[in-house]
């Protein structure tokens, strides 16, 4: 389901409401189930037969949600969080550094919330494939049961197992390998040997502290990889309004306005010196500034390549 798609809901369909862009959830549709939240009640049998992307009403007729079909991007908003996960500034630049697309091999580890897990899913398929490794064994069995009911088993292959001790189990195949674990250096080597020697391989380790840093390029270097990279994601999020557009003459009286940016359902509107009723309907201009808060520091990406054997 999440690397294809359908344009009708069906009874046992995974449905992702949307109230808002904060106020996300999703549904496992089902004839005779009732879907609760602040606006009121939602019948699944309503839902049943209706387009992905339709608003539905609630019962008590206080709002209403959208019934969105579900994509990787949708379940990163959604996904229960087991661990830390990687966000959509981070997924799409490991994406392309890794050069991933359609038909190529990955292994990833550890698997954790899956939240990159099913992107890779959605970009290697349908010829490609993900072996994804996880140590903890309850996130492992939990994963594997959301990679069938998403209907990713034929492009993800998951396993319960400890790549530093016991490495990968798999030899020359894989044209990318992604490690997200505590001590990455550990594992450079079993991701050597994984990856396919007559192409490029590349590799990423994602990595909090900048020490964990330090020590992964010192292993990447010893086991022979080349073009050593570290990159960190900071995304700036920009609000926009549409507000009055001051003429020349304003600007040069000196009359001046302000952005005004308090989340509310008001309406905002630039504020200027005119007196109420000088300018009934003045022209209008977007404008933006950054958020007031800014999605921090997540993680050290560092990236390397691995040259074919000649």
């Amino acid at each position: 389901m999440f690397h294809e798609y359908k344009n009708v809901i069906e009874d046992g369909d995974l449905v992702v409401v949307y109230s808002t862009p904060e106020t996300m959830s999703t549904v496992a549709v089902r004839k005779g189930e009732m879907f609760n939240n602040r606006f009121g009640s939602f019948r699944h049998a309503d839902m049943i037969g209706l387009k992905y992307g339709t608003r539905i009403q609630s019962h008590t007729g206080r709002g209403f949600v959208y019934l969105l079909h579900p994509t990787p991007a949708l379940w990163t908003q959604v996904v229960p969080h087991r661990t830390q996960i990687l966000y959509l500034p981070d997924i799409s630049f490991i994406s392309l550094y890794l050069d991933l697309k359609p038909g190529k091999v990955v292994i990833e580890s550890g698997t954790g919330s899956g939240s990159f897990s099913h992107s890779i899913a959605r970009t290697v398929a349908p010829s490609g494939h993900l072996y994804t490794f996880e140590y903890h064994e309850p996130r492992a069995t939990t994963a594997k049961r959301e990679f069938e009911e998403h209907k990713l088993t034929d492009v993800v292959t998951i396993e319960h197992r400890d790549v530093i001790s016991d490495g990968f189990g798999r030899t020359n195949i894989a044209d990318a390998v992604f490690l997200d674990l505590p001590a990455p250096w550990d594992a450079v080597g079993a991701a050597k040997q994984a990856l396919r020697k007559d192409t490029i391989g590349r590799i990423c380790c994602f990595s909090p502290c900048i020490e964990q840093v330090q020590r992964t390029a010192l292993a990447l270097n010893e086991h022979g990889f080349a073009e050593i990279r570290m990159f960190e994601c900071l995304a700036k999020d920009y609000e926009f309004r549409t507000v009055p557009l001051l003429d020349i003459d304003q600007a040069i009286q000196g009359k001046k306005g302000n952005f005004k940016s308090a989340k509310s359902d008001k309406k905002r509107k630039l504020e200027t010196d005119d007196k109420p009723g000088e300018s009934e309907d003045p022209a209008t201009m977007i404008a933006t500034k950054p958020m007031d808060q800014v999605r921090g520091h997540t993680s050290y990406l560092t990236f390397a390549i691995l040259a074919p054997v000649e």
